[in-house]
């Protein structure tokens, strides 16, 4: 059997000498913009939990839950799953971490019995309140040399990049 030019074995696998006459697809990751996102992110992380989370106990996805938390506490963990783009299993295991450390409260929701609502606790808002403004500084040290309008324009196409995948899962 051909396809695109490659002969298969009658099974699934490529012949060797034929692998060679495939044409070769090429991903320019310089130019792709999954693997550019991927990088500064990676970047972010790196810095921030070598400059902020060591010596906390926390990693980026507990900090991703105290930041969540100090906009808007108290919030129901499935909201705190949504906004911080984490599974619901994999939230209930973070929530149970904080609270073992001493930094959330959990307790049941007054409109649902079902529902679970996460606070701060006062120390964690200590916390917090010295982790703001390194995260701030690093996101400052990662916008050098961009406009506010430059600014501006990457987070509103990032937030529409979100909205397509999110709105495309739905």
């Amino acid at each position: 059997m051909q396809v695109f030019g490659a002969h298969y074995d009658g099974c699934c696998h490529l012949r060797a000498t034929d692998a060679l006459l495939a044409p070769r697809l090429h991903l320019d990751l310089s130019d792709y913009l999954p693997y550019l996102i991927n990088r500064v992110g990676s970047a972010l992380v790196t810095r921030f939990s070598g400059q902020a989370l060591a010596g906390t106990r926390l990693n980026i996805a507990t900090w991703r839950v105290l930041a969540a938390l100090s906009s808007k506490a108290p919030l129901r963990q499935i909201d705190i799953a949504e906004i911080t783009s984490t599974e619901v299993s994999t939230m209930s295991r973070l929530v149970t971490r904080l609270v073992h450390m001493g930094l959330v409260s959990r307790t049941r929701s007054t409109r649902s019995n079902r529902e679970v609502v996460v606070d701060l606790t006062p120390k964690a808002a200590a916390l917090v309140a010295q982790l703001i403004p390194i995260a701030e500084e690093l996101q400052a040290t990662a916008m050098q040399g961009l406009s506010k309008q430059e600014l501006a324009l990457v987070k509103r196409a990032l937030r529409r990049m979100h909205e397509n995948l999110t709105r495309a899962q739905a």
